[in-house]
């Protein structure tokens, strides 16, 4: 049997592979195939109607803000009257888009639709991203530094001047439907303290208490030690909880 050796240079740009967990990886931040890929993912999901693989191939583009940068004559000249008549239009509407669409077009690693919702219950524009809203947002410490390197090398470096208006309304969270008591103690999984996770729990509206009583639903420990409050939240039958679990309890 003849053996196969994997290729060691991309096929597209010719820079070394890099193989992670058995797959093959460009790390190339200007490979034409990689930028291809993301003006593809960032047209289908801003809903950019013809500005598919083939037109890409066709027109100036590789990167997103000669998206933007193109004049209807040049958009004509590389597909035709027609088509290029109805990709401006196109690329026009979508300059209205909310924070919440934009943010995932960005091909930000785990920066998806789900995330661009959580974030944008917490801020209205994207110059109010710091890492602890990103926390109180319930995004995970790796989801967090991904959105922060890209805010600080991509989008204030390249993208600040695309032409949106970056921003969100904050959306109100239903909360006369919980109005439960939590109380916290020990360290926390995603939160750099406890302010921050009280004033997560509270967008929810739930009550943050210092103690534990009778009243009290839920011990949030996610340190797992033994701990005055945990016994006493044992004897009493309160469920010890991680926020996360919380959450899913009461289908948040």
């Amino acid at each position: 049997m003849m053996k196969i050796e994997p290729p060691n240079q991309c096929p597209s740009c010719g820079s070394t592979l890099e193989l992670v967990n058995d797959q093959l990886f460009c790390r190339n931040p200007v490979c034409d195939a990689k930028s291809s890929k993301r003006l593809e993912h960032f047209a289908k999901t801003l809903k950019i109607k013809g500005l598919g693989p083939k037109t890409i191939e066709k027109l100036p583009l590789t990167s997103i803000p000669d998206i933007y940068s193109m004049s209807k004559e040049e958009i004509i000249s590389g597909i035709g009257e027609k088509l290029g008549d109805k990709l401006f239009s196109q690329i026009e509407l979508s300059k209205s888009v909310d924070l919440t669409v934009l943010l995932p077009a960005f091909s930000i690693s785990l920066i998806g639709s789900s995330a661009a919702k959580k974030l944008t219950k917490e801020i209205s524009s994207i110059r109010d991203i710091t890492h602890e809203k990103c926390l109180a947002a319930g995004l995970g410490p790796k989801s967090c530094t991904n959105l922060l390197d890209w805010y600080h090398d991509e989008f204030c470096e390249n993208l600040e001047y695309l032409p949106f208006s970056f921003e969100s309304e904050v959306q109100e969270v239903a909360t006369q439907s919980i109005g439960k008591s939590v109380c916290i103690t020990g360290k926390l999984n995603d939160f750099k303290n406890r302010n921050l996770a009280k004033t997560y729990l509270e967008s929810f509206g739930f009550t943050v208490t210092t103690s534990v009583t009778k009243k009290t639903d839920y011990l949030v420990d996610e340190e797992g030690r033994v701990s005055s409050k945990s016994t006493k939240a044992d004897s009493l039958g309160i469920p010890i909880l991680t926020i996360k679990d919380i959450l899913k309890d009461n289908k948040l």
